[in-house]
């Protein structure tokens, strides 16, 4: 997805300094912030505007295939994402190589969820390879994954106070402002997409992400510090979209 909208440039400009070799972590944090408000604004702004003018915003739905290795945990990642945005995700087990991930949501909801995911995937990986894998450790692979559930789990978290928090600011607007809407605004807009989810996957069931490894904690230390902005669905195998 596309879009030329200032806004949404800004955020990916500030996004793309985050995500640079070289800046430190104090920077990184400030950077994806400051995108992490302006998305979650931006957010909002485009659902208000779609209240009057459905045109600028309908539902729609995305099969994003994600590649093995870390495939499970990128999964984690963009799930959690795309739930703090008001999306619903379906996983489709079933695939050696990988895991689809069919994303429902309004589209201007699935390219924010889709922009912030690709940069935090990048942010993610660079902070694991400065990290050192502690003495002792018995199995490396078991505590990298640990440490990236650790960190999805943070960053994840931190989306979803920012998309919070602006729905609280737009919904406590002083009277006779459009912003009084909000709050039935962004739940008819979840209502919409649940539907169209379950109409899509009728039989689904929760699904949990375990670890083994001892890495989650300083993980989940790294992701609060990242640069910034759930529920899962796993259906029953669906051979035609594998």
């Amino acid at each position: 997805m596309t879009s030329d909208n200032a806004p949404l440039e800004r955020i990916r400009k500030l996004l793309a300094k985050a995500e640079a070799h070289g800046v430190t972590p104090a920077e990184a944090e400030a950077l994806t912030g400051k995108a992490a408000q302006l998305m979650a604004r931006y957010g909002i702004d485009r659902a208000l505007l779609a209240a009057t003018r459905p045109e600028t915003d309908q539902p729609a739905d995305r099969l994003i295939v994600i590649p093995s290795p870390w495939a499970a945990v990128h999964a984690h990642l963009l799930c959690g994402i795309a739930s703090a945005m008001r999306c619903r995700c379906i996983l489709l087990n079933g695939a050696a190589s990988g895991v689809h991930v069919h994303i429902f949501g309004y589209a201007s909801d699935i390219e924010r969820a889709e922009i912030l995911y690709t940069s935090l995937l990048l942010q993610m990986h660079h902070a694991l390879a400065a990290t050192p894998t502690p003495d002792g450790t018995r199995s490396v692979r078991a505590w990298r994954r640990s440490w990236l559930l650790g960190f999805a789990t943070a960053v994840t978290a931190r989306v979803r106070a920012a998309e919070q928090n602006a729905a609280g600011q737009a919904t406590t607007a002083p009277a006779g402002t459009r912003t009084q809407t909000a709050a039935v605004v962004l739940a008819s807009r979840e209502q919409v997409i649940a539907r169209r989810a379950a109409t899509a996957y009728p039989l689904t069931r929760k699904a949990r992400v375990t670890y083994s490894g001892t890495g989650y904690r300083d993980g989940y230390t790294t992701g609060s510090r990242a640069d910034i902005g759930t529920t899962r669905l796993t259906p029953r195998p669906r051979p035609s979209l594998r």
